[in-house]
């Protein structure tokens, strides 16, 4: 095939064709590796590193946010909304739930005070959205900076973000080879059930062999917690499926050739980690 925008022998152009699933497969790829790179890298230097990336990435996930929820006339406050968002994050690593929840709060407070000061027509919507950004993506992303801060925090990144890979690359191989019956057609039509049995399946390999190569607890937990990942994986992309299309847009953004935006590719993230938090902190503590 032709790269977009290359001429064939007829001297027409040609473009570059999506694959089934609706990506760009080559940009996707790289993106992807690119993307791993970073992640690898910055957990295996210093993880301090790693909660730098997570700042960064939830910085541009609510500000995408934010652009999005203007398709429909609402302007949430966004310097709030994004030093609020950092607050959070750093608050989750250094201090734990409390912190999480006071910045948070104190985030909330700070939303409602800066749009207060202005004109007050449409004040209760924008108002609504900052508060919807600051926890969506920023308060979920709280927990995995808490998966991060524990003292073998890399390794349970590693697990965290193996299993929710999993889920991504298990879903969309089944969907693509074996997809037939839709789960949530006005949702997200090209999401099936056999996508989620890819999802469940591969989720639940990964989770057995990185809870008891990386963690060393036993391979059953990480089973549970593939089910579980998956689960909360395919309600994460549901979820933002459902906000774009009331939006009425495709994509987050368009920074991630072949992805979207930022929020395209933390959408089930967001919405596992504190699954994922939860899990291990009950069945797989942190050796003291």
């Amino acid at each position: 095939m032709s790269s977009p925008g290359s001429a064939n022998a007829n001297g027409s152009r040609q473009e570059q064709k999506p694959s089934r699933a609706g990506r760009d497969l080559k940009a996707a790829i790289g993106v992807g590796v690119g993307l791993g790179i970073v992640i690898v890298v910055t957990l295996l230097v210093k993880k301090e590193s790693f909660l730098v990336v997570i700042m960064v990435a939830i910085g541009v996930g609510v500000w995408e946010m934010r652009h999005a929820l203007t398709q429909q006339g609402i302007r949430a406050p966004l310097v709030p909304a994004v030093v609020g968002s950092l607050a959070m994050l750093w608050a989750a690593y250094v201090h734990g739930p409390a912190g999480l929840v006071l910045a948070w709060c104190l985030t909330a407070a700070a939303v409602v005070l800066w749009r207060g000061a202005g004109v007050l027509d449409g004040a209760a919507k924008d108002v609504l959205g900052g508060v919807l950004i600051t926890a969506y993506p920023a308060l979920l992303a709280g927990f995995a900076a808490m998966l991060l801060a524990a003292e073998d925090g890399v390794g349970r990144m590693f697990v965290f973000i193996i299993i929710t890979v999993c889920s991504d690359v298990g879903g969309y191989a089944a969907g693509v080879l074996l997809g037939k019956h839709p789960m949530a057609p006005t949702i997200s039509p090209k999401k099936s059930w056999e996508g989620f049995g890819g999802s469940v399946g591969l989720c639940v390999l990964g989770g057995a062999f990185t809870v008891w190569l990386i963690l060393g607890h036993p391979w059953w937990i990480g089973v549970l917690l593939g089910v579980a990942v998956a689960i909360a994986a395919t309600i994460g992309d549901l979820m933002e499926s459902l906000i774009k299309r009331d939006l009425g847009i495709k994509d987050m953004s368009n920074i991630l050739p072949g992805h979207g935006g930022i929020m395209d590719r933390l959408d089930s993230l967001v919405v596992v980690a504190p699954m994922v938090w939860a899990v291990l902190t009950l069945l797989a503590p942190e050796a003291l």
